[in-house]
């Protein structure tokens, strides 16, 4: 077991209550919308990687192809997502967010984010820097981290 220092202790609190924070907003908002969370993270897929096939949903969520069907045909039904043509398989079909399934998946990030703002507005100015700075710094280092194939 690796030794905890000051710094690691401290951003080790600030994930438990980021996470903790962030993830009660998005279950709420989810919740509130009447979709079930793998409808509504089936939607996060297509808003954050574009259109996809039904063997992608299936394999992503590790679910069978009819349930994955079954669950597109909720959202389809509800105008959240729509079927289109495959241009490379004309037997394929993709699934896409609607304009109406985009601005849903938009509000859910407001909310998912809308403690930072409150927050924030308890800062100093001088609080809101030098968190700022920190914050960046940990950012690309942790980006680096990504790419970095050593770790």
């Amino acid at each position: 077991m690796t030794k905890q220092t000051r710094l690691n202790r401290s951003i080790r609190a600030w994930m438990d209550v980021f996470l903790h924070r962030s993830m009660r907003g998005w279950w709420r908002f989810a919740r509130s919308t009447g979709l079930s969370m793998p409808q509504f993270s089936m939607m996060m897929q297509m808003y954050h990687y574009g259109a996809c096939g039904m063997s992608e949903v299936s394999e992503r969520f590790e679910i069978t192809p009819a349930a994955a069907s079954q669950l597109a045909d909720k959202l389809v039904q509800s105008g959240l997502i729509m079927r289109q043509e495959n241009p490379n398989d004309r037997r394929a079909k993709l699934l896409d967010l609607t304009q109406k399934g985009r601005e849903l998946i938009e509000q859910g990030i407001e909310e998912r984010y809308r403690w930072v703002a409150e927050m924030e507005a308890r800062l100093t100015d001088e609080q809101r820097t030098q968190i700022s700075e920190a914050l960046d710094l940990m950012t690309r280092i942790g980006q680096d981290l990504e790419v970095d194939p050593v770790h």
